[in-house]
């Protein structure tokens, strides 16, 4: 098990942090910049993509529309990234940047340049993702067996219906044939 180190930004190379600021703040620069484009972008297109003259046929609708949500996709993540440099800022201006979240142990410094917003250890953060892995398989099981057990209990219930209409029409039947004829009621048209 990992040692419980933590390493403050004070004792830790001014300069490896210094560093990893500067390559936070250009990518924050660079996607805040795209983010704006994009936005730009959409609002000057409006609705239907700048090309409000244009008729589209069925096909041409879907494609503008699958593009548009392409197109969101690509800020929505972009956003979320921005999003987590604002954070690793303001973990490094508190002194927690770089280190682990969950062993509290260092980041590799080549992680870090890789992913500068990175809040885990290569080991922790492989262990998260085969817990994540396992808790979709597991549910992934579990939504297949309840499905299947849906379905035997549709099929039981389908059977109990069915016999019980079986046995509406069998009393029905039964009530029908030991009756008779009925005499009709007072007022009744059939009635001289």
């Amino acid at each position: 098990m990992k040692s419980k180190t933590k390493v403050a930004t004070a004792t830790a190379p001014r300069s490896r942090y210094a560093d990893l600021k500067q390559m936070l703040d250009e990518r924050r620069a660079v996607i805040e910049a795209e983010v704006q484009g994009k936005m730009r972008d959409v609002r000057a297109e409006g609705i239907w993509g700048g090309k409000q003259s244009e008729v589209f046929d069925a096909v041409e609708s879907s494609e503008a529309d699958i593009q548009d949500d392409i197109e969101f996709a690509l800020i929505q993540m972009k956003s979320e990234t921005l999003n987590k440099i604002n954070n690793a800022l303001n973990r490094l201006e508190q002194g927690d940047y770089g280190n682990c979240f969950d062993c509290g142990d260092e980041i590799a410094e080549n992680r870090l340049r890789a992913l500068p917003f990175a809040v885990r250890c290569k080991d922790c953060e492989e262990a998260r993702e085969v817990a994540q892995q396992r808790e979709r398989q597991d549910c992934r099981q579990h939504s297949r067996q309840r499905q299947g057990d849906q379905g035997r209990l549709f099929g039981v219930e389908q059977r109990v219906a069915a016999r019980e209409v079986l046995h509406q029409h069998a009393l029905l039947a039964h009530a029908v044939e030991h009756a008779g004829p009925r005499p009709l009621g007072p007022g009744h048209p059939g009635e001289q």
